[in-house]
């Protein structure tokens, strides 16, 4: 199993849009083959902060989904929108 952590800063005043970018990317996300759960979050206290928490079932299936028309075209559309580069983090499970 592979855990993801994407946490994803808009540019002030541009979180709606962005917002609009990432929801689209949750259901054709959901729907890929691996793809065991994918959400999407906003921070309460920084509204500029979204954060995806994604499992998936292995390697291949993440390398599988970054090659997606989908992913693609969410990261040619947020390139205008964000602060700052996504931090992107794997995480194992050390108690379940």
């Amino acid at each position: 199993m592979v855990r993801i952590m994407a946490r994803i800063s808009a540019l002030a005043g541009r979180e709606p849009q962005l917002q609009s970018v990432l929801q689209d990317l949750v259901g054709p996300s959901r729907n890929e083959a691996g793809c065991v759960n994918y959400e999407l979050f906003q921070n309460e206290d920084n509204p500029l902060e979204f954060v995806t928490i994604e499992q998936w079932s292995d390697q291949a299936a993440v390398d599988a989904h970054l090659a997606t028309p989908h992913v693609g075209a969410a990261i040619a559309r947020a390139s205008e929108l964000l602060a700052e580069p996504p931090l992107i983090h794997r995480f194992r499970q050390v108690i379940g």
